[in-house]
């Protein structure tokens, strides 16, 4: 699943007020994508209750569901996005274009779950000219997928240690726990690394080479770079990723 949970920009809801925050969280497309992680995260959690005891199954439910909730994702990721993204207006202006909501409509597509059970076995191999290859080079730099790729798969994953160390407190120090977690996310970022090329050359298939240069253009400049940093720092703090669940 990690392959194609790298570009997610997720977790939000609408507030009742539309700001230029609120019309690019959904013209970038995070409340399907939150949808889709939520989908995600009930599979893991149906895949767990085969392996684990009913009662840590049903810790495991209970804090994943606590901790994953919309309303308290929402709050932690939008409020990073707004202290971290100044100006919202060329990423809206980006998205709300042609080519963003094509953008936007290939990543919907990529991590649907009827999509990420196809291709739970993996990726086809894309054939591609050298050109695209380049420009898809130059993406896999400019986007931070390894880093947000790895974000979503310790999140799914943590949430069975976190109802372990429920269960049985103090069963890990928290400067151990740290460093699993810290050499977990290393390891998840290589292996995402060298999946990339292939991983983008499928997601966005459907973009001419016109297309995908305009979308590096984008990716790379200035205002780009903001709003990827930006909508990393967000995922991180929605996610909340080896932070203590609240009480």
């Amino acid at each position: 699943m990690r392959r194609l949970c790298l570009l997610l920009i997720m977790f939000c809801t609408m507030p009742a007020w539309a700001d230029n925050h609120d019309l690019l969280y959904k013209a970038a497309g995070w409340p399907e994508q939150r949808a889709h992680f939520n989908d995600a995260l009930s599979a893991a959690q149906q895949r767990y209750s085969n392996s684990l005891p009913p009662a840590v199954f049903q810790a495991l439910v209970n804090n994943s569901n606590k901790r994953f909730a919309p309303q308290a994702v929402d709050t932690r990721a939008e409020s990073k996005l707004r202290q971290t993204l100044a100006d919202p207006v060329p990423a809206l202006t980006f998205f709300n274009s042609p080519l963003g909501r094509k953008v936007v409509a290939a990543e919907l597509l990529a991590t649907r779950k009827d999509q990420l059970a196809k291709n739970a076995q993996g990726l086809p191999h894309i054939q591609a000219s050298d050109d695209r290859v380049l420009l898809i080079g130059h993406l896999s730099t400019a986007l931070p997928a390894r880093e947000a790729g790895a974000e979503v798969s310790l999140a799914i994953a943590g949430v069975a240690a976190d109802s372990l160390s429920q269960m049985i407190p103090g069963l890990l120090g928290s400067g151990q726990a740290q460093g699993m977690l810290d050499g977990q996310r290393q390891r998840l970022m290589d292996q995402i690394s060298t999946e990339l090329p292939n991983t983008l050359l499928y997601v966005y298939r459907d973009l001419s080479d016109i297309e995908l240069e305009e979308f590096v253009t984008f990716a790379e400049s200035r205002e780009g770079k903001a709003y990827y940093q930006a909508a990393l720092a967000a995922i991180r703090a929605g996610l909340a990723v080896g932070q203590p669940s609240a009480p």
